[in-house]
């Protein structure tokens, strides 16, 4: 269904029963699949993928071009994956030359006022919260919780399973699995809530458990304590992940706590 007060260019390509409310703004090289709903005043620029059964709030724009100063015209693409609700106001921008693409998964809530900057990858089932501020090639793995107001610096790489409290100032990576407090920007024990949310086992939340009693109260540093992970703790999934994210870490991880909980 298509409002009569919607522009919509002629070499847009949309499913029949996509919802198009009125003001809404959708230009050429655009591509929405079905089940979708576009409220009023969105805006969805050149180079918008939007995928089945999305809900996008009034307000939003999605696939402006880029705020980076490199940017020269370069086509690119901004990419929502299936059943993603985008609330008022978000923005989503297109990618540069660097990626070509800046990409939301599958399952996913943005809630208001987000925005997500060129080239960043969100996975599939993750929440970031009212506000919060995604820059340049950021990578969010899946079922990742940014709760609201948080601002992440360029480059960081934050790991599957994170929870991350409201306010927090981003700049170093954040390893799978683990809370983020705001008031050191700091490991604040694992996200044990969520991972049994999502079905681990009490095996899988101890193993991890004494992964980052190792990294973190162990008092070596990182590669001294990845050497003893990989040498005294047993093999898992969980296990090679941790210490796969923190051998191809760019800015570094996340700092310790000095004294926290991590039940």
């Amino acid at each position: 269904m298509k409002q009569p007060l919607a522009y919509i260019h002629p070499e847009a390509k949309i499913a029949p029963n996509v919802v198009i409310e009125p003001f809404v703004t959708i230009d050429k090289n655009v591509v929405i699949e079905e089940g979708t709903r576009i409220g009023s005043n969105v805006t969805i620029l050149e180079g918008a993928r939007i995928g089945k059964n999305c809900n996008i709030f009034p307000g939003a724009v999605i696939s402006a071009i880029p705020q980076d100063l490199k940017f020269a015209g370069e086509e690119s693409l901004a990419i929502i994956g299936d059943n993603t609700t985008i609330r008022e106001c978000v923005t989503v921008n297109r990618g540069t030359v660097a990626k070509g693409q800046t990409v939301v998964g599958s399952n996913c809530l943005l809630m208001a006022y987000v925005h997500i900057a060129h080239d960043a990858i969100v996975g599939d089932n993750v929440i970031i919260g009212n506000a919060t501020q995604v820059a340049g090639e950021v990578i969010i793995s899946d079922f990742a919780i940014l709760s609201g107001a948080c601002a992440i610096h360029q480059f960081v790489h934050i790991g599957a399973h994170v929870m991350i409290q409201g306010g927090t100032l981003l700049s170093k990576d954040v390893p799978p699995f683990v809370k983020v407090r705001n008031t050191s920007t700091s490991f604040s024990g694992i996200n044990s809530i969520g991972l049994r949310r999502r079905s681990f086992t009490n095996d899988q939340i101890t193993g991890i458990q004494n992964i980052y009693r190792v990294l973190y109260q162990s008092g070596l540093n990182n590669s001294d304590a990845i050497d003893k992970i990989e040498a005294e703790l047993p093999a898992s999934k969980e296990r090679d992940e941790i210490i796969l994210f923190i051998k191809n870490s760019q800015r570094g991880i996340i700092r310790g706590y000095s004294s926290s909980s991590d039940r």
